[in-house]
């Protein structure tokens, strides 16, 4: 089960290197923000998702 932590405040969209790989904060509409911690190839496969989507709103 996955601990209780404090709700973070409301902040820009951030990433930080930690012992376990990437944290990424995304701020969230109506206050807070969804953090997550990637590992690396977790990372490499969010880059390619996104960078494929930015690519296909390019090509309209």
């Amino acid at each position: 089960m996955a601990a209780m932590k404090p709700r973070t405040g409301d902040g820009p969209l951030e990433t930080e290197r930690s012992i376990h790989g990437t944290v990424l904060r995304i701020p969230l509409e109506g206050g807070g923000r969804m953090v997550l911690e990637l590992r690396d190839e977790e990372l490499e496969t969010l880059f390619d998702v996104v960078q494929q989507a930015v690519a296909e709103r390019e090509a309209r």
